[in-house]
C-alpha cells in the first residue's frame, strides 16, 4: 500500500484532495495544524490529524496542499525526514519555478494543476454543471510536470494527480516553466484580467443606464458565442461590424507590447509576487 502524507489535510484545497483520496488505493497520513481545519477533517471524512513525524514516517509520497507563500518553508521544515525516493507533489508552478524548493538530489519533485472544467463541454447532471472547480463530478483535463527524477516516476506521479483531480479525461505532460507560462501567465495575468475588465466594462453600462439583469444576460450570452466561435468550437464568422469594432477595440484596450507578459522576466517577477 502507497502511503501520502498529505500536507494542509483541513484547508480548502487539502479537504477537495481528501475527499477523492479517501477512496482510493492510498494510505493517507492528513497533516493539519489549525484547529479548525482538524475539526474539518474530522467532522467530514472522519480522520484523526496525524502528528508531522508520524505521518512522515514511512510515506512514499507528501503532497503540499498548503498555500504557495507557505510551500518553501513546509518543504524545508520537512527535508531531512524524508526517505530517499520519496515524491514530493506540489499543486502550482510558482513556488518550484521560484526555486523556493530545498535541493536534495535522491528524491522527486512533481507538480501537477488542474485545468478546471472546460466552458464547453457535454456535462448534462447537475451536480457536474455546477461543479465549476472540478475534483467532484465534472470531468477535467490536468497538467502533470516530473521537475526531478527518474523517468519511472512520471506515472506515479501521474496516478497521483489523476486521483486528486479526479474525474480526469485528458493529462497533459509540460515543463515546470510551460506550466509558469500558462498560470500566472495565461490564465491569470491575461484570462483574469480580461475578465475583471469585462466585469467593470458591465458596470460601467449599468452606471450609464442600461438595466443591471438586462446587461449581465447580455454579457454572458456574447461571451457564450462569441467564445465559441473564436475557439472554433462551433462554425461561424464574425460579421462585418464585429469585426470592425475588434479592429477599433483591441488598440484601445491593449497596448501594443501586451505579449511581453510571457517573457522570462515577467513570468519571474509575476512569480515573485505571488510567493
Amino acid at each position: 500500500m502507497t502511503k501520502i502524507a498529505l500536507f494542509g489535510a483541513g484547508g480548502k484545497m487539502g479537504m477537495r484532495l481528501g475527499a477523492n483520496l479517501k477512496n482510493s488505493r492510498f494510505t493517507v497520513a492528513p497533516v493539519e495544524v489549525s484547529d479548525a481545519g482538524k475539526a474539518r477533517l474530522r467532522d467530514e471524512l472522519g480522520w484523526q490529524a496525524a502528528p508531522v513525524e508520524h505521518a512522515l514516517q514511512g510515506a512514499d509520497i507528501v503532497v503540499l496542499a498548503v498555500p504557495d507563500t507557505a510551500i518553501g518553508k513546509v518543504a524545508h521544515s520537512i527535508i531531512d525526514q524524508l526517505k530517499p525516493g520519496t515524491m514530493v507533489v506540489v499543486l502550482d508552478a510558482a513556488a518550484p519555478y521560484a526555486g523556493h524548493l530545498p535541493v536534495r538530489k535522491d528524491i522527486t519533485y512533481f507538480v501537477t494543476h488542474p485545468c478546471h472544467p472546460p466552458i464547453f463541454n457535454d456535462e448534462t447532471d447537475m451536480k457536474a454543471k455546477l461543479d465549476r472547480f472540478g475534483g467532484v463530478a465534472a470531468k477535467q483535463a490536468i497538467v502533470c510536470c516530473l521537475m526531478q527524477g527518474p523517468e519511472s516516476d512520471y506515472a506515479k506521479g501521474e496516478e497521483v494527480a489523476r486521483t486528486i483531480w479526479a474525474p480526469v479525461m485528458r493529462s497533459h505532460r509540460l515543463t515546470v516553466e510551460q506550466l509558469a507560462l500558462l498560470e500566472p501567465g495565461l490564465a491569470e495575468t491575461v484570462a483574469a484580467s480580461l475578465l475583471d475588465v469585462m466585469r467593470e466594462a458591465m458596470d460601467e453600462v449599468v452606471r450609464r443606464g442600461v438595466p443591471q439583469e438586462a446587461a449581465r444576460d447580455f454579457l454572458l450570452g456574447h461571451l457564450n458565442i462569441l467564445g465559441a466561435v473564436i475557439f472554433k468550437e462551433q462554425p461561424g464568422v464574425f460579421s462585418d461590424a464585429c469585426n470592425k469594432a475588434i479592429q477599433f477595440g483591441k488598440p484601445v484596450l491593449m497596448r501594443d507590447d501586451w505579449k511581453r507578459v510571457f517573457e522570462p522576466d515577467e513570468i519571474a517577477a509575476s512569480i515573485r509576487r505571488i510567493t
